[in-house]
Formats: C-alpha cells, sequence, structure tokens
C-alpha cells in the first residue's frame, strides 16, 4: 500500500504551534500516514512543539515551499540567490529535526507569473545552488523533489519532460522530481505517459482535481494517474492538495488564485480524498491480478 498523506493547508490556514498541531490532529483522525506542512517561514517554526504533536499522532511529516522574488535562486539578483539559499538550507533543516526525508515544491525559483523566459545566468544560478542545497540535504537525510507546475507559475519547468532535463542538468543523485496532477492537467497531453517518462526520478506526488476541489468531480484522468504509478512500481509520498478560503486566509488564498471555493467541509473532503485515492489504487491491484 503507498503513503497517502494530505497538504496541511487542507486543515489549518497558520501554521504556528497551534495550527500545526490541529493540522497534524485532523490528518490523522482522517486516517493519513503523512502530513505535507508548507513550510513558508523555516526560520520561525517551532520545531520543538512540532515534533512533539507529530509523535503523539504517529505522523510522518514532508515539507513544501515555494520561492519569492525575494527568494528566487533562478534569478540574476544576488541578494535574492543568497537569500533563497539561507531559506532551503534553513528548510532541509527543520525538515530533517522534525524526522521527515522530503523537501519539495518550487524550491527552484519564484513561483508567480513571470514576463519573460529565465535567462541563461538565472537559470545557472539556480542549478548552483541546487547542488549546494542538495549536498547538504544528503547530509541531514532528506531528499529535494522539484515541482512540475504550470507556465502561469514558473518559468523554468512545466511538463515532466523538461523537469527530467532540468534533473539531468543538476546531476545530483539527492534532486529528484515532484509530479502534480492539477498542473499535469493543464500542460501534458495525458496523465499516464509523463509518469512512465519520469520513473526513474519520481520522488513525490501531488494528487489534485483540476478545480482543486473534490477528487472525481473534475477533469483529471485518475484511472491514468495510478495505472502508471502502478506501472512503474511508485512507492514514495501520494499526497493530496485541494485549497479553499474556509481555511486559507486571505493573503495566501490570494497568492494561490483561490478565487471561489469548491469546499467548505475539509473533514469530509480530507476523507472523501483518501477514500477515493485508496480505492482506485485498489482497483489498479485487482485489475492486475487478473
Amino acid at each position: 500500500m503507498s503513503q497517502f498523506g494530505s497538504h496541511g493547508l487542507v486543515w489549518s490556514g497558520r501554521f504556528d504551534a497551534d495550527g500545526f498541531r490541529t493540522a497534524v490532529r485532523m490528518n490523522a483522525e482522517a486516517g493519513y500516514d503523512l502530513l505535507e506542512v508548507p513550510l513558508m517561514d523555516p526560520f520561525a517554526f517551532d520545531v520543538t512543539a512540532g515534533r512533539a504533536a507529530l509523535d503523539e499522532h504517529g505522523t510522518t511529516i514532508a515539507a513544501s515551499l515555494g520561492l519569492s522574488a525575494a527568494t528566487d535562486i533562478s534569478g540574476e539578483d544576488a541578494d535574492a540567490v543568497a537569500a533563497g539559499e539561507r531559506l532551503l538550507t534553513r528548510a532541509v533543516d527543520v525538515i530533517s529535526e522534525l524526522g521527515g526525508e522530503h523537501l519539495v515544491g518550487v524550491i527552484y525559483g519564484a513561483m508567480r507569473k513571470h514576463d519573460a523566459p529565465a535567462t541563461a545566468r538565472g537559470r545557472q544560478n539556480g542549478i548552483e545552488v541546487l547542488r549546494r542545497v542538495a549536498d547538504h540535504a544528503s547530509s541531514a537525510g532528506v531528499s529535494l523533489a522539484l515541482e512540475v507546475v504550470n507556465r502561469y507559475e514558473t518559468n523554468i519547468i512545466n511538463t515532466a519532460r523538461q523537469g527530467i532535463a532540468y534533473v539531468g542538468e543538476i546531476g545530483h543523485a539527492n534532486v529528484g522530481l515532484h509530479l502534480d496532477t492539477y498542473h499535469m492537467n493543464i500542460e501534458e497531453s495525458g496523465l499516464f505517459e509523463p509518469f512512465l517518462d519520469a520513473a526513474d526520478v519520481l520522488r513525490y506526488v501531488h494528487i489534485g482535481e483540476s478545480h482543486r476541489g473534490y477528487l472525481g468531480t473534475g477533469t483529471v484522468d485518475f484511472d491514468a494517474t495510478f495505472r502508471a504509478l502502478a506501472r512503474i512500481g511508485y512507492d514514495g509520498p501520494i499526497v493530496f492538495e485541494s485549497f479553499s478560503t474556509a481555511v486559507v486566509d486571505a493573503h495566501l488564498s490570494n497568492t494561490l488564485g483561490v478565487w471561489r471555493n469548491l469546499w467548505d467541509d475539509n473533514e469530509d473532503l480530507g476523507r472523501h480524498a483518501l477514500a477515493f485515492m485508496r480505492g482506485h489504487e485498489r482497483a489498479v491491484e485487482t485489475i492486475a491480478l487478473h
């Protein structure tokens, strides 16, 4: 059976000690194995309180983040590149101290709408930073996975094949790929072949619907997704992701483009998502046995 997780913003809109504890508890009560915490400010994260909450509920942790313009390692602003490297290094330390093994997301550049392609110098800056961060992460027992996202959120990697090529440019064994069905549904021509293409470097998977609401109510081909994951023998985290202003605060909701809500009951949403993912996994296994 796969290790199923959920994104922390399904459960809580803030991640101080109390908010994190709430997310851990609700995630565990819904039956998930893993919680992905959006580590927006790793310098302020209360590691001691966080570890206590995880231990109390027997929950595994992963962390994600998206870099900003002020921490863009794939730009030409030396101060921003340096700030981004410090942020990523601290994020690695936090997830390691929490006992986690994965740092994922848009950790290779600013997550925003860009008005031009990345420059050669900026792209090289990002590659060099990621190599150093990957060295540090390796010594801390943490793996890096770069999330492939749509054209409105990055100008670096928008498809699995672009991601595979970029990981190859970095050339570090501790850097892999993070695929997300929400973004794939925008950029890919299908949701089967990209997983097969990325099999050798795939470290992390996000499961999200086309409108980021209830799974199975949009246009994402989850049958193809789970068939592909079974075909390649993927055994890493599979994490449900969804956003609503019922939980996420106004500032972050605006950043994420949550202009309409698809749900207001996170307990029902989370339980439905886990049952949906497990059902698809079981269906694929049943077909394989016959």
